[in-house]
């Protein structure tokens, strides 16, 4: 048995992405007419030839086209043999991150021989670059191993395969492929930062008090008060110099917040995005998504998640939840719908108590009126501004005005020092 190791780079510029995905169409175009570049030049040459024999009606130039689409037909029918080989994929996970990388084996055992053949995993560009595995010789029941990596450079559902092997003729006019193992959907889940959007002091209370819709948590946020030990709470959580003063077993509880409903809206009209595919401010806002979303329901909160167009997830709650959060971050696109079919729904939504989250690069007079209507009702909205080079500025005063926790996250910026400097300001009020 032998072993083969190829590791593949992890990540590339976009223009080179561009390069290898205008050359992979060409190559897969030469693959669907079963030819390679020197055949596509004999057959380019073979036309001409016709043209001018046509025109000055030389025998010899007949010929000489005739033979040559002879050899092309000797070349097509040389190459056509079906391969013997049993393909084996080591097991791959079904969900990913973004950046991690990736180890895939192969595992290939020849049932006859074979000879000059190239093995590739085919990948998806967004996935990385193939790793093609040149086979001069196989016996009958030689086993070969092949080690790629690959690193997700986008969120995305992609597939991964099929593993196809490519042969030529021994004049390398044509080429021939079979499939020999079968794809597996992969899920690129976006990258997460460590957030925290609690809110600590509320627009409508002076001075900040509990407010009434707000419980007794066991592992929540804020000191909500104390009581008496009971048989089954953790000890890390006794108080004890209250114990020492007043002689009674007493354990703290925390405040949850203002609710454990929380609505988080993703912008996802087109028209106020940074240009360019993948947008970078729809990937920013992709992210942050992701961010609180893996926040809140670790910290056991219903989480229900939105976009322009429809509701994404409804009610998620739990760790299992996360992953349906996560993978609708993977598949959603930008589209056409307006921003404030957005805050319309979170008016449907709004509920005293309830948080919501709005992640926008351009907020609209339309969409700040809505949401001033959902403080109104006792709700508490935080406004996470998505800001680059050409962004509208009158956006940001909007949000301000409104009284609302605004967070400014610039494109190419850290979301989790964007939601610390966020607390740092609360905090400091």
């Amino acid at each position: 048995m032998s072993t083969v190791e190829t590791e593949q780079p992890s990540g590339g510029a976009p223009p080179r992405r561009l390069a290898v995905r205008t050359n992979t169409r060409f190559t897969r175009a030469l693959g669907r007419a079963h030819l390679t570049v020197a055949g596509l030049v004999v057959l380019g040459v073979a036309g001409l030839g016709w043209l001018l024999a046509r025109h000055t009606g030389s025998r010899s130039l007949y010929l000489l086209v005739y033979g040559g689409v002879l050899v092309m037909a000797a070349s097509y029918l040389t190459a056509r043999r079906r391969l013997a080989i049993d393909v084996t994929r080591s097991s791959v996970p079904g969900r990913v991150r973004e950046g991690q990388t990736i180890a895939v084996e192969l595992t290939v055992v020849g049932k006859r021989r074979a000879s000059t053949l190239i093995l590739q995993d085919q990948l998806d560009p967004a996935l990385g670059t193939p790793s093609p595995l040149p086979l001069a010789s196989l016996a009958p029941g030689e086993e070969l191993q092949h080690t790629y990596t690959f690193s997700p450079l986008r969120r995305g559902v992609y597939q991964l395969g099929p593993v196809a092997a490519t042969w030529s003729d021994p004049f390398g006019l044509t080429q021939q492929d079979q499939r020999l193992a079968e794809p597996v959907t992969l899920i690129v889940h976006p990258q997460t930062d460590p957030v925290h959007d609690r809110i600590l002091t509320r627009m409508w209370e002076d001075p900040p008090i509990r407010p009434p819709a707000s419980k007794p948590w066991p592992t929540g946020f804020e000191f909500y008060g104390m009581r008496d030990y009971v048989q089954g709470d953790d000890l890390r959580r006794v108080v004890w110099s209250a114990v020492a003063k007043t002689g009674k077993m007493l354990v703290r509880e925390s405040e949850q917040g203002i609710s454990d409903r929380v609505g988080i809206y993703l912008d996802t009209a087109r028209e106020w995005h940074r240009p360019g595919e993948p947008s970078q401010t729809f990937e920013t806002g992709v992210k942050v998504a992701a961010s609180l979303c893996q926040r809140h329901t670790k910290d056991g909160f219903s989480v229900s998640l939105h976009g322009n167009d429809d509701v994404l997830v409804k009610n998620a709650r739990g760790g299992k939840a996360r992953f349906d959060l996560l993978d609708a971050l993977a598949r959603v696109e930008m589209g056409k719908t307006p921003q404030h079919q957005v805050a319309l729904r979170l008016m449907a939504e709004a509920r005293q108590g309830s948080h919501f989250v709005v992640i926008t690069p351009h907020l609209e007079r339309k969409t700040a009126d809505l949401l001033r209507l959902v403080l109104d009702r006792g709700c508490s909205v935080v406004v996470v501004k998505l800001v680059w080079d050409e962004s509208d500025p009158l956006s940001w005063s909007r949000a301000v005005e409104l009284g609302c926790q605004v967070v400014r996250v610039s494109a190419d910026g850290s979301v989790a020092d964007a939601f610390a400097h966020l607390l740092m300001r609360t905090a400091a009020k």
